[in-house]
């Protein structure tokens, strides 16, 4: 493991862990979704793990702003 996979998981390792727990506490399943994902995602290579992320991201922004 190197240090770029360390820095990626910790970025959006807490990115997605707020987004989940944003999404429980507001009772709001597609940010607890997007947080699940992106939590999950950690466990991929670095590049994997940021498109992934950033793909959560999107969707997230995107479904909210439909109203969903």
């Amino acid at each position: 493991m190197d240090s770029g996979t360390l820095w990626a998981s910790l970025l959006w390792g807490g990115i997605g862990g707020g987004y989940l727990v944003y999404g429980w506490r507001q009772k709001e399943s597609i940010p607890l979704g997007g947080g699940v994902v992106m939590t999950l995602a950690c466990f991929l290579p670095a590049l994997p793990m940021t498109l992934v992320s950033l793909a959560t991201m999107a969707a997230v922004w995107w479904l909210k702003k439909q109203g969903y």
